[in-house]
């Protein structure tokens, strides 16, 4: 019995095997028409469009072709007189219902796409969010963004058009206006328009400098000191585009009362590889390039007493590359005031975090553990430092990096590393023998 119901299961696989292989020769049978076929991907169009030369493209393969910086139409190489696209509809109805046709083959019904948004119309709205925000009128306001939100959902296409037509100067002036009156009583509008400003970038200089003022910058401590997580990364993504197309804004920022705490606030308490990142990014442009050398030591030390080094040694421990990489590059600038590198000589993580990350994260990522370790022996001179280091096994991550290949001012500060550890490598029994050092110059040995 057994036998003969395990030969009778067996049959029954064999011919649903037998079946399986006549629906994919089916499949594989099913020829799509020519004319439905890209002529530049030569897959089934799901968006055709219309040229001025008359022919019919997908809207994604053409939109590459042209943004690539060809101006001909692909196939009869006809210069284009206008880039303008025209949705063949009636080309369209007809691959649906061929695709409807041979559904019980596989084939999946093409969804009707969107149209996208045109200058014409982001021109429109611009106006009349302007005009929305003259009169304070919140409500119309709120919902003009929530229709430019709506817009850049459905495409990077639409983003794109309205990065190009202006749209994000607009969105700065309109906060701007909100943020300048009572936060409290505009909150929602201008928790809506933060929701967009992210994407908006880069902006023009007039944008630039309404999302730079004053009220602006306080309106981001608010919301980053807020409970609203979405607004809070939000911000930070924003202050970080805007610190980074003028210097100047970030000088603006350390003005403002709480911003510094509210950007380490966000390294604190992470929201999310992004935000940390960010928060990252922010901190390093308000620390590497104050207006005058006593505003830098300021600026640093302020930043080592709300305990950045100890967070940044955290982060380390585990964090992605991304975040791990900034991480550093804080660090190293934070260590080039005495209160930071005696910071980090305080924690014990420091040097055999530092030693593991060389060569493990990225070539700028190993210059700035390189660059720390050295500040930290070089310039604190404590031969216990140097010790310490030499035991996490610096002195052979260090021969390695020499033999990879580094930038020339991170090789002058390793060459320099392993003239100071080799005061003491005899003293220590830290130092693998059967290491190759025929690459050294016998002065590093002897």
């Amino acid at each position: 019995m057994i036998l003969s119901w395990g030969r009778r299961r067996a049959g029954r696989k064999a011919n649903n095997k037998k079946q399986f292989c006549n629906l994919d020769m089916e499949v594989e049978e099913i020829a799509i028409p020519t004319h439905f076929r890209c002529p530049i991907s030569l897959d089934l169009m799901k968006d055709p469009v219309t040229l001025s030369t008359g022919m019919t493209y997908d809207r994604s393969s053409i939109d590459m072709w042209i943004e690539t910086g060809n101006s001909t139409c692909p196939v009869t190489n006809q210069e284009l007189m206008s880039f303008d696209q025209i949705p063949n509809h009636a080309l369209r109805r007809m691959i649906q219902d061929w695709c409807v046709e041979n559904r019980s083959n596989g084939i999946e019904r093409i969804p009707t796409p969107r149209i996208p948004v045109t200058p014409y119309e982001v021109l429109r709205i611009r106006e009349r969010v302007a005009g929305a925000a003259r009169r304070l009128d919140e409500k119309k306001c709120h919902e003009l963004v929530g229709k430019i939100k709506a817009w850049g959902k459905e495409s990077e296409r639409n983003k794109k058009c309205m990065v190009e037509n202006g749209i994000g100067s607009c969105l700065s002036a309109v906060f701007d206006s909100f943020a300048d009156g009572s936060m409290d009583k505009h909150v929602e509008i201008l928790v809506e328009i933060l929701s967009v400003l992210p994407w908006i970038f880069p902006l023009s200089e007039e944008g630039q400098s309404k999302l730079g003022s004053s009220g602006c910058l306080r309106s981001f401590v608010s919301f980053l000191e807020g409970k609203d997580l979405t607004a809070r990364k939000n911000a930070v993504l924003v202050l970080r585009k805007l610190f980074s197309s003028d210097q100047k804004y970030a000088d603006a920022f350390w003005a403002i009362e709480g911003g510094t705490e509210a950007i380490v606030g966000i390294i604190r308490e992470p929201i999310c590889p992004q935000a940390t990142k960010a928060a990252l990014a922010c901190v390093l442009f308000m620390i590497s390039s104050p207006p005058t050398a006593q505003t830098s030591d300021e600026i640093r030390s302020r930043f080592v007493e709300l305990g950045l080094v100890s967070l940044l040694l955290e982060i380390l421990v585990e964090a992605e590359k991304g975040v791990s990489e900034r991480a550093l590059g804080v660090l190293e600038v934070l260590c080039d005031c005495k209160q930071g590198r005696e910071k980090a000589l305080e924690n014990a993580l420091t040097m055999p975090l530092l030693v593991k990350k060389i060569l493990r994260i990225s070539e700028l990522g190993t210059e700035f553990s390189v660059s720390i370790i050295w500040k930290l022996c070089r310039i604190e001179t404590e031969e216990s430092v140097l010790i310490e280091a030499l035991q996490v096994g610096a002195f052979q991550k260090l021969l390695v990096v020499l033999q990879v290949g580094v930038s020339d001012g991170i090789k002058d500060k390793v060459t320099d590393l392993l003239k100071l550890f080799n005061l003491h490598t005899s003293e220590l029994d830290c130092v693998d023998s059967s290491m190759d050092f025929k690459y050294l110059k016998r002065s590093f040995l002897n």
